[in-house]
């Protein structure tokens, strides 16, 4: 009884709260994937427009010829496209920032020559050393007459003091909480059951970061030290360091980011923003195909749950995915288990320490069957695994603020980037691979040994999966 009535105290209150977030439906993603059209080439952006179907087709071949034999570009792209309004745009350069320190020092560095506008959308921000680094940078740029934007959500930023944020607006920051937690500030419908949970940081309308890190100081330290992936002296850190991947990206992709930002802005009814440039004219930077995949509570096709499902389905080599609260659907378990099934090297990193129990337990009901059917489960020591990636026939990449969870797939505001490059994959593998090496393998027999205590966690947790 000790150990069931917190979790029945969780369930009374969010469902108090948050009536009806049990209720919302995923799409049948393989419906999905039989109405898309995969036999022409996707339609690609770049700098210069739209290109022609036989560039568009002559580009893909070119991708899919540098790796090994795999379909899944092209059926995961008809798909994606079926569905969604944000197109795969060409020639971006994508910079992977592994950890809280090399994420914010880009961040800084790219704030720092602002000229125009800085837009943050952000779903924690903390009054801490990092939030506070943030607002006087933010303070000081909007002082240089740089126009800064801010959306963070008020479940998210909850903790945070409201005099945190009137320094902001006293200084002529333009502020805005998403769907405020005091009714009487609502600006439409109060529903504490959509949250923002996306992390968008745009400069001038030129460069973009986003994955999975807040403004907070758990991040602060690097549980790779300060030499990354190779090891290295590690400097002070906090007791359990945050595990977590954002990416900065430059190129066409970025008037996508932007328009993600704005359309949230207009919909929660935000002041009026100044007149800046918000869309400057983007130059090729790179050669990585990007697309911005942003999903809302109430779209039927839900983006970042079919993004996740096709992926998975069309993987045809090795299907690399790590996750901080992986608490999968029906759907999502077959899936991963068919592409084991069919030879597909699926290997899973997910958390070993976490800042919610319920959800750990949840997610490792799951753990027997996806072993049986040959999905290779690890779990990561000594930090608080935090990120949400995969990797995918070396050539197919995301990252974003995704959580494999009913909540993240139904009730969130989600940003995913797909990055299309070999160049770009073979970093995530590498990534990957450090955190497999910190990672303790789950093996079947021993997991079946777990103690009789354990299951009943992880069942009666399984019984509220759905509002996690």
């Amino acid at each position: 009884m000790a150990i069931i009535m917190p979790f029945l105290f969780f369930f009374l209150s969010i469902s108090v709260l948050f009536p009806g977030s049990g209720c919302a439906t995923l799409p049948k993603v393989s419906d999905v994937i039989d109405d898309a059209r995969t036999q022409e080439p996707p339609q690609i952006l770049s700098a210069k427009g739209l290109l022609s179907p036989e560039k568009s087709k002559t580009l893909m071949e070119r991708l899919k010829r540098s790796v090994a034999p795999t379909d899944m570009l092209q059926r995961y792209s008809a798909v994606i496209e079926s569905v969604s309004g944000s197109p795969l745009t060409n020639g971006n350069k994508v910079t992977l920032l592994i950890d809280g320190p090399a994420t914010y020092a880009a961040m800084f560095k790219a704030m720092e020559n602002a000229r125009d506008h800085i837009n943050l959308e952000t779903f924690i921000i903390d009054d801490d050393e990092t939030g506070r680094r943030f607002s006087d940078l933010l303070l000081k740029k909007q002082a240089e007459g740089v126009q800064v934007n801010l959306i963070y959500d008020s479940r998210g930023g909850f903790r945070t003091p409201a005099t945190f944020f009137q320094r902001l607006r006293d200084a002529g920051i333009q502020v805005l909480a998403f769907n405020p937690v005091n009714p009487l500030k609502a600006r439409k419908s109060w529903n504490l059951a959509h949250p923002d949970h996306r992390k968008i940081l745009i400069v001038d309308g030129k460069v973009v970061f986003t994955g999975g890190i807040n403004i907070s100081s758990v991040y602060s330290s690097s549980p790779f030290g300060k030499s990354g992936l190779s090891g290295g002296k590690q400097g002070k850190k906090a007791p359990i360091p945050w595990r977590d991947t954002d990416i900065q990206i430059e190129g066409p992709v970025v008037a996508e980011f932007q328009k993600l930002f704005l359309d949230t802005w207009q919909l929660q009814k935000g002041p009026k923003l100044s007149g800046r440039n918000y869309f400057p004219d983007l130059k090729a930077a790179g050669n990585a195909l990007v697309r911005a995949v942003g999903s809302s509570p109430g779209e039927s096709n839900r983006l970042t749950f079919v993004l996740y499902v096709a992926a998975i389905t069309f993987s045809e080599n090795s299907l690399h995915l790590t996750n901080a609260y992986f608490v999968p659907d029906a759907e999502t378990v077959n899936a991963l288990r068919d592409a084991a099934g069919r030879g597909v090297d699926v290997k899973l990193v997910l958390p070993g320490n976490t800042d919610t129990s319920l959800t750990l337990s949840a997610g490792r009901y799951y753990y027997s069957e996806l072993l049986k059917s040959g999905v290779r489960l690890y779990e990561r020591r000594d930090v608080l695994l935090h990120a949400k990636t995969a990797v995918i026939d070396n050539v197919w990449s995301t990252v974003g603020s995704t959580n494999m969870d009913f909540w993240s797939f139904s009730s969130n505001d989600e940003v995913n980037a797909v990055i299309l490059n070999k160049e770009f994959a073979s970093e995530m593998e590498r990534m990957f691979a450090g955190d497999l090496a910190a990672s303790y393998e789950i093996r079947p027999e021993e997991w079946e040994k777990r103690p009789w205590l354990n299951r009943i966690k992880e069942w009666f947790a399984h019984q509220f999966e759905r509002w996690l």
